[in-house]
């Protein structure tokens, strides 16, 4: 696909988004930075090659022409995502609201406004939440969303595909699993702090089988689904092609901290008991269950490998962690 203008990420200031807009830029794209508030801070944090442009919220009375002015691509990374402490009263609502609703909108007006190619930024939850040890995921399963955020995101896949039949443009979507990289938020950051810490850890025992994806391997991925005609109409699961067990990837980050993990040998039955009689099923299934996912379709349709080495990933993480933590 060649490009002939600039490309719209939303969410340019989250996790995600800002890899992807680092990646393009180094790349040579001409990027718009959608940023919800286009403070003097976050403006001066983009990289050269990349405009700030202020979108407000992702909601759907929300006004994206200005932002996709002579855009020929969007990679839409913005969307309300898991919190901790859910304080809405019905979560799928505000999920819908934000993942359904302002997404659709947000795809309408850039149809309208001339983009040739929507790459939406999914979930691997759409697959479901654990997969059996060399059983991976694959895009044409079928769904099984295990939270409202998933089923959100699953619900917005649908939609999208629904808009891009009646209107011509080019849907790609990416489920990635876990993210992690520098300045990664949730359940990745609460390890590498544990393991900073030196905490003892009941997870030296751990066999399942886990893919997860470094974000520059994200956002390589999105390069390739900007730039090859293949990619249209497609869903691609995404990793690093190096999938690891707890144990494992709590040694890696050990290793990347200069911290050996402390690990203890409790059996992941024991420790699945546990959490089911705390009430905490779902942190059992994460830390000792499997999901596996399939990158073959983007290999075979794109010609795309994974380029960070989970080892560098790792190191890189900890690198950023370190400077913040001293």
């Amino acid at each position: 696909m060649a490009m002939t203008g600039p490309v719209l990420v939303t969410g340019a200031s989250g996790f995600v988004g800002s890899a992807v807009v680092r990646h393009l830029a180094g790349a040579g794209w001409s990027v718009r930075a959608g940023l919800r508030r286009a403070t003097q801070s976050g403006t001066r944090a983009l990289p050269d090659g990349a405009q700030a442009v202020q979108t407000g919220d992702l909601a759907a009375d929300t006004d994206w022409l200005p932002a996709l002015a002579g855009v020929q691509a969007v990679v839409h990374c913005a969307a309300r995502v898991h919190v901790l402490r859910e304080t809405a009263a019905d979560p799928l609502a505000a999920f819908r609201r934000v993942n359904v609703d302002g997404t659709l909108s947000l795809a309408r007006q850039a149809a309208a406004a001339g983009a040739r190619r929507f790459v939406f930024i999914s979930s691997i939850g759409v697959n479901g939440a654990e997969t059996a040890p060399g059983k991976p995921f694959s895009a044409d399963d079928p769904p099984a969303p295990h939270s409202p955020y998933a089923r959100s995101k699953l619900e917005a896949e649908q939609a999208l595909r629904a808009l891009a039949h009646d209107t011509g443009l080019e849907l790609v979507v990416i489920r990635p699993p876990l993210v992690y990289g520098p300045g990664a938020p949730g359940n990745f950051a609460t390890l590498m702090r544990a393991v900073h810490r030196g905490w003892p850890l009941p997870l030296g025992a751990i066999h399942n089988r886990r893919s997860l994806v470094a974000v520059g391997n994200l956002a390589d991925l999105v390069q390739a689904c900007l730039r090859h005609p293949a990619a249209a109409g497609h869903t691609f699961l995404v990793s690093d092609g190096d999938d690891l067990s707890t144990t494992e990837l709590l040694r890696g980050v050990g290793r990347a901290l200069g911290r050996p993990a402390r690990l203890l040998p409790v059996p992941a039955g024991l420790l699945t008991g546990a959490a089911r009689a705390l009430g905490r099923p779902q942190v059992a299934q994460q830390l000792c269950g499997s999901l596996q996912v399939d990158i073959g379709p983007a290999a075979a349709l794109l010609g795309w490998r994974p380029v960070v080495p989970v080892a560098d990933a790792l190191a890189e993480a900890a690198h950023a962690f370190l400077a913040t933590a001293r």
